[in-house]
């Protein structure tokens, strides 16, 4: 056999390598650019939630008022991106004694939520491990003449 007949052999197994390649590694990037587009929403939803809960804390009227508006906000920052409500874990601190919120308080909001990553099966608690757990705290001075409407 002659170097002219091995080269004729060879031919076309360039584009064939080519495209048996670029799947096996086109494969991973797709899938890390759907993983970190999840995360980036849940990161988002969480930074939302944390922040417009605090300034509604921080705005209502009374105590019955605030949660009202927090439960709303909540449910509609989860809507928007697509989630549950039951997927945030909701934790209001405030500053100083007292009953919280109350008047010339610093209110701390927290939302901690969970990415699932996409295409996990639930086999051997692998779902359990394929969650990137997203934290989000948001700060709010509540003011002196909170309340007094």
């Amino acid at each position: 056999m002659t170097a002219t007949e091995r080269r004729r052999n060879d031919d076309g197994s360039a584009s064939l390598e080519f495209l048996t390649a670029g799947l096996i590694l086109l494969v991973p990037v797709v899938y890390l650019i759907v993983s970190l587009g999840i995360v980036q929403s849940y990161t988002f939803a969480a930074q939302a939630a944390a922040r417009h809960v605090a300034r509604a804390i921080a705005t209502a009227t009374d105590a019955t008022h605030a949660e009202t508006r927090a439960d709303a906000i909540t449910r509609a920052i989860a809507g928007e991106y697509g989630m549950t409500p039951e997927e945030f874990a909701l934790s209001v601190e405030c500053s100083g004694t007292g009953p919280c919120p109350q008047a010339g308080q610093i209110v701390r909001v927290t939302v901690i939520t969970d990415a699932v990553l996409p295409l996990v099966p639930p086999v051997f608690g692998l779902d359990g491990l394929a969650r990137v757990p997203i934290e989000a705290t948001a700060v709010q001075r509540i003011p002196r003449f909170w309340g007094s409407s």
